[in-house]
């Protein structure tokens, strides 16, 4: 996979005129140099439905007046960058006003992005409609005529549609439309038909050639959809709605896969669609780095002017980031993660639990809580799934929601049987009907605390602040400890709960200060805490329930066999991964930071990056280590390695520094 790429929109409305009038060859291969771009996603057919290029399948845009997909493949590949060609498979606007009738619906008639026709924007398509065959006709067609370096269908996934065709289909199955569970197998199968239709257009006439299907993000713990791509992009705007968290959950899973991996920010302000957005270069560096830091590919997000002049100012930014990365490439390819955490993603897992729906923010908020922990502990981890092998982690994490299956309790006791410890929190530990504990965590359940919120008070003093009783916003649980169990946490109530004739103060009722039974346990499998924690750090950013949640964490790195791979002192924001290049004979150590700020209404940005004091760096490696130095710069640094570990200081250093360890 190419490492630097840009993905460039061209969604042009039938409105503009002299589409591509001011491309030039010469110009865009300019700008491709400038930018350091080895790879570029270019248009064949857009969201408004044109396309860019002669065709029997489609229609061109009514103001082009030439092969502009042509040109760019041609331009591109003279100077060895390679072309994806992008389609627009969920919206085309034209044909949605022709076919209103294919489009998808909600049980309520009403379409989606846009609700009706009365309002701006896109109307998406229902694959379970004669569209699917135009869509293919298409591909087919760009896969015959063009060089193209691979496909690239977006807005696509498995939506719920209550379209005529789809009732029409489900009521000759003998189901009701009304039964969602049956109409979820309708869903999942129009677009697996979808995916085997795109498949065939593809690779019947090019067999390899990559394939990828655009949903906005991957799904933890479904294969299967994976599957249907040959290679993982990961969509994740930070300004665009995603934020800063929603990279490292989706790559840390990504790569776990054995697929190809690209990261895909933008270089706009905020998002797609936005002209004259940028934003600061420093931003575009660190969110490179923070691709290749996780084994995967860059790819920036452009958007093509009408008249087909690509911007100076955006590949010299895009170019300041990509610059970097061509230097760093050597020791970014072929890599493997080495991590002592496995997060089991809550996505992944699925609740599982008996009493009701999985509740979706809960299990969003459980991931996100968990890796935000895991970042600003510098811990080594990788997000995995139901199917992922345990053996290689000292440490398992299972966040706040997270039933324990038959299935899932045969391989948590083997993980727990060869030396690995678990972190639960919340209801995560349960069985199914949360009848108890189906492991041993050094407590009985009793249920659900009827105080909001509660308090916890722990044994052992944080590295910040002194013994105390300190606020828990999230749910909280009642618990005894069991007779092997060890209290590691009190629980204490409120005197009362807020309400109409029992309130005090301005939000919420004291702490009776009375021990109301135990709030973190520990027991032969590992360690539980009583509430749902991670979703409480989530939403709060509690600096209390970060430190406890990492007291945990070293107390069950200690007790598992191996302890951390890493220790370094880094700021809370900094980002450490270790990666392996085993044909190399080599670990490459990344160190990132970067601290965002909020600017306008909910936008974060990065905008400075402060240089980190030098760092002290401890590495486990039993094997003899020949050399450690920085990358790229390819400077020594002075080691020692005793007992299995690898001590070294890191000079002063900004935004991303590599250290790499030869053996």
């Amino acid at each position: 996979m190419r490492l630097r790429q840009v993905h460039l929109d061209f969604h042009t409305s039938e409105a503009i005129g002299e589409i591509g009038r001011d491309f030039s060859k010469q110009q865009f291969q300019d700008m491709l140099t400038l930018g350091h771009v080895d790879s570029i996603t270019v248009f064949s057919k857009c969201h408004h439905g044109w396309a860019y290029h002669p065709s029997e399948a489609n229609e061109i845009h009514p103001h082009l007046n030439f092969d502009l997909l042509g040109a760019q493949i041609e331009a591109a590949h003279e100077i060895g960058v390679n072309t994806p060609v992008y389609l627009s498979a969920g919206l085309d606007e034209k044909l949605a006003r022709r076919h209103p009738e294919w489009l998808i619906r909600d049980p309520q008639e009403r379409t989606n992005w846009a609700a009706d026709f009365m309002e701006p924007g896109y109307h998406q398509f229902c694959m379970n409609t004669p569209y699917l065959d135009i869509l293919a006709a298409q591909v087919r067609e760009v896969v015959e005529r063009y060089e193209a370096d691979g496909i690239f269908l977006d807005i696509v996934g498995i939506r719920e549609c209550y379209c005529q065709s789809c009732v029409a289909e489900i009521r000759r199955r003998g189901c009701d439309p009304r039964n969602k569970a049956e109409m979820r197998v309708l869903w999942e199968e129009t677009y697996a038909r979808y995916a085997s239709a795109m498949d065939e257009a593809v690779h019947t006439l090019k067999p390899g050639l990559p394939l990828f299907h655009n949903n906005g993000h991957i799904r933890r713990g479904r294969r299967d959809l994976a599957a249907f791509n040959t290679h993982l992009e990961l969509e994740s705007l930070p300004t665009g709605g995603w934020g800063y968290d929603h990279f490292p959950l989706s790559v840390r899973y990504a790569q776990g896969l054995g697929m190809d991996v690209l990261g895909m920010t933008g270089k706009f302000h905020q998002s797609w669609g936005e002209f004259g957005g940028f934003k600061h270069p420093n931003a575009l560096r660190y969110e490179a780095a923070l691709s290749i830091a996780n084994g995967a590919g860059c790819s920036v997000g452009d958007q093509l002017h009408p008249l087909g002049e690509m911007d100076p100012a955006t590949y010299a930014l895009i170019g300041e980031a990509y610059a970097e990365v061509e230097a760093k490439e050597e020791w970014c390819r072929k890599v493997t993660s080495v991590a002592d955490i496995a997060l089991l993603s809550a996505e992944a897992a699925g609740s599982h639990f008996t009493d009701a729906e999985p509740d979706r923010k809960a299990i969003s908020l459980a991931d996100t809580g968990a890796v935000r922990i895991l970042l600003e502990g510098q811990y080594l981890f990788d997000v995995i799934d139901n199917e992922t092998d345990l053996r290689p982690y000292q440490v398992l994490i299972l966040p706040d929601c997270i039933a324990i299956t038959p299935e899932l309790q045969e391989r948590l006791t083997s993980f727990v049987t060869g030396g690995g410890q678990i972190l639960a929190t919340g209801r995560s530990g349960l069985t199914p009907d949360e009848a108890g504990f189906a492991l041993d965590l050094g407590a009985t359940w009793s249920g659900v605390s009827p105080f909001n919120p509660t308090y916890i008070h722990p044994s052992f003093e944080l590295p910040a602040l002194r013994t105390a009783s300190f606020l828990v916003y999230a749910q909280g649980y009642e618990i005894e400890a069991d007779d092997r169990g060890r209290v590691l946490a009190s629980r204490q109530n409120p005197y009362f709960n807020r309400d109409l004739f029992t309130f005090s103060s301005h939000r919420h009722t004291p702490s009776d200060l009375r021990d109301a039974g135990p709030g973190m346990t520990q027991g032969t499998a590992g360690i539980y805490g009583a509430w749902n924690l991670f979703a409480d750090y989530a939403l709060f950013g509690s600096l209390p329930v970060k430190q406890m949640l990492h007291h945990a964490l070293d107390k069950l790195l200690e007790a598992s066999a191996g302890g951390r791979t890493l220790e370094a002192a880094l700021p809370a924001q900094a980002v450490a991964t270790l990666q392996e290049q085993q044909e190399e004979n080599r670990r490459i150590l990344h160190l990132l930071y970067a601290p965002p700020v909020r600017r306008g209404k909910d936008v974060e940005i990065i905008e400075d990056l402060p240089w980190v004091r030098p760092t002290q760096v401890t590495l486990a490696e039993e094997r003899t280590v020949r050399e450690v130095y920085l990358a790229p710069q390819r400077i020594s640094l002075p080691f020692t390695q005793e007992k299995g570990k690898v001590r070294c200081t890191v000079p002063e250093w900004s935004c991303h520094q590599m250290v790499v360890v030869e053996v």
